[in-house]
């Protein structure tokens, strides 16, 4: 394959995925450094990305607008965008999503190389010409960074992230008075999937702890619009601790970023907030129920997981009664003794170098 002058990633969502799709985008920028690499995300999530250095543009995907794309005005909007991201003539197309939309738009772009999975699900692979199948049963970001082989892309997996000076600004703003050394402790007690969530009242006993046992001078608690229901016991604890700071629906995605990467740790549960910290190397505990954590967990990073699986738990985030078992068996004390190992100081490096 000749070297590629245009070259578009496709990974429209879901946010935590987005950036875990970061290393696909630095490998490319590294075996490539002179060509025009863009990425087709939801325009929702954009902010995650428009910040890397390895990156020319990101290609918004407006999926509210094209939702209802059976509707005739929806459908000729479509083809026209279609129609725009075909102009640009695209060397080398890379769809790390593998679903039916993502593989339409791979085709539509009429690459001469469009490489995507071929075990994708939904019949995405008919968007590709160049297929590679990928064992499901790998970590996410490794299934993806191996759809970059058949380019002859060395591989490189540089999780980092990047804010922008704009929403570092408004973060200045939401957390005023903080100082150089401020330990700020960022709290993630959401999920879209209520088999994913800790108890929101031990979120808060362990808000309480971290002040208490001097592991944080402040502490942020995130969430998206909506999910304020499942945050109550904390956002009631911010009304009358003002060291706990109500941050839930009040950050857009850039500022989301901003925040955890100001953090000198992050607790959540998984979601999209985790895999924003490991792009940020900040401390992490993450706590995970019923989800297989060698597929989707924090990657590389699998000692900061506590989990209480038995013999015979089947995984499965869709299955809430189940993840009410799992995630209740996780106990405060193994959350604080996470904390603490998190927080530890590196052990120093002992014996003969080199």
């Amino acid at each position: 394959m000749a070297d590629p002058e245009r070259i578009l990633l496709i990974r429209p969502s879901a946010l935590g995925d987005v950036c875990r799709t970061v290393p696909a985008l630095a490998s490319l920028r590294a075996r490539w450094p002179e060509a025009r690499i863009d990425w087709l995300v939801n325009e929702a999530f954009a902010p995650v990305i428009e910040s890397h250095p390895a990156l020319s543009n990101a290609v918004p995907f407006p999926r509210k607008r094209f939702a209802r794309w059976w509707r005739p005005s929806v459908a000729s909007a479509l083809r026209r965008w279609l129609g725009e991201i075909r102009r640009t003539k695209y060397d080398l197309v890379i769809d790390c999503q593998g679903l039916l939309r993502s593989g339409l738009i791979a085709g539509a772009t009429r690459a001469p190389v469009r490489i995507g999975y071929a075990n994708a699900a939904e019949f995405a692979w008919l968007g590709y010409n160049r297929k590679r199948r990928v064992d499901r049963s790998l970590h996410t970001v490794d299934r993806m960074l191996a759809l970059l082989e058949p380019a002859g892309v060395p591989v490189l997996r540089d999780m980092r992230l990047y804010s922008s000076e704009q929403a570092r600004r408004a973060v200045d703003r939401m957390l005023p008075g903080a100082d150089a050394g401020e330990r700020l402790a960022v709290l993630a007690p959401t999920s879209r999937w209520p088999a994913k969530r800790w108890p929101a009242d031990r979120f808060a006993r362990l808000a309480k702890t971290l002040l208490e046992k001097n592991h944080a001078d402040r502490i942020a608690i995130v969430g998206a619009p909506g999910e304020q229901p499942q945050c109550e016991p904390l956002t009631a604890l911010a009304e009358c601790d003002d060291r706990v700071i109500d941050l839930v629906a009040r950050c857009v995605v850039g500022e989301l970023l901003a925040v955890i990467e100001r953090s000198s740790l992050v607790v959540a549960n998984d979601s999209a907030a985790l895999h924003i910290a490991v792009g940020f190397d900040r401390p992490i505990v993450a706590l995970f129920g019923p989800t297989d954590v060698a597929r989707v967990g924090p990657y590389r990073r699998e000692d900061a997981v506590v989990q209480r699986c038995r013999p015979g738990d089947r995984t499965g985030h869709k299955n809430e009664r189940l993840g009410a078992e799992l995630m209740a068996r996780i106990t405060l004390d193994e959350v604080v003794s996470a904390v603490e190992r998190a927080q530890a100081p590196a052990a120093p490096i002992t014996g003969p170098l080199g």
